[in-house]
């Protein structure tokens, strides 16, 4: 893989969350959760890092830590759209490749959003890349949470799904799982900056509102998702109190 050069990291963050109320301001070691996200991408190859937020508050706390950061509506359903818009307001070329590092990933490894824009620029053929690793339980094969992706010869993704994929016809009834073994996504994306900005104005998939995913949009409209394999599976991130309380043990332990 070669090494990713002149990209540009976005990470949106929205204050209002059901599960974790002002998730982005959440506490971790002495930083809000955004600002820590945003200092582990600053330590990627990325030539820069921009929080797109929709609270003068997200604003105020990464000003305070020397996070560059703009204003986004507050009204978008969906983090692409927010992406979008960032996208615009910093006048990216088309060319040019965004990360998505979501702004609940504070232990976001940053080879691992250098090796996303590296296999898009190296994939001229697709308009985003991903990630994902091998799958070692066969509960998480089965669990609806973990979202999956089946490839093809040249590392495409063909489909993602809730559903254990694929589907292994003689060893469904058995304990083990499938070999080659199937592939857990892993949700980081890269864009080239023209699409990011038309991917909010794509009709949604119907495969889209089954599975509640939004890539499926791409693959729909014939789109190409290259998928990067990174032997080792991300640190979690932070959705709920609990995870929460998990980040902070973990940091507080390093």
């Amino acid at each position: 893989m070669s090494v990713a050069q002149g990209f540009t990291v976005l990470i949106p963050a929205r204050l209002a969350s059901s599960r974790l109320p002002d998730k982005p301001l959440a506490d971790i070691g002495g930083l809000p959760m955004v600002v820590r996200v945003a200092r582990r991408a600053a330590l990627s190859g990325a030539t820069r890092c921009v929080v797109a937020a929709d609270d003068p508050r997200i604003l105020a706390a990464c000003a305070q830590h020397g996070v560059a950061a703009l204003a986004t509506r507050a009204d978008h359903p969906s983090g692409s759209d927010r992406l979008a818009e960032a996208c615009a307001a910093l006048g990216l070329a088309d060319d040019e490749v965004v990360v998505n590092v979501q702004g609940d990933e504070p232990l976001i490894e940053p080879a691992l959003i250098d090796a996303v824009a590296a296999e898009l620029q190296a994939r001229t053929d697709c308009a985003m890349s991903t990630a994902a690793h091998a799958i070692e339980r066969r509960a998480d094969w089965l669990d609806p949470n973990v979202v999956k992706v089946v490839t093809d010869a040249r590392g495409t993704a063909q489909y993602f799904s809730r559903a254990p994929i694929p589907w292994w016809r003689d060893g469904m009834a058995g304990d083990d799982l499938p070999s080659p073994a199937p592939l857990r996504h892993v949700g980081i994306y890269a864009y080239r900056a023209a699409f990011l900005r038309r991917f909010p104005t794509l009709p949604a998939a119907p495969t889209e509102r089954l599975e509640s995913l939004e890539q499926l949009r791409a693959l729909w409209h014939g789109e190409r998702i290259a998928v990067h394999l990174t032997a080792h599976a991300p640190g979690p991130g932070v959705d709920t109190p609990q995870d929460l309380a998990r980040v902070r043990a973990l940091i507080g332990a390093a």
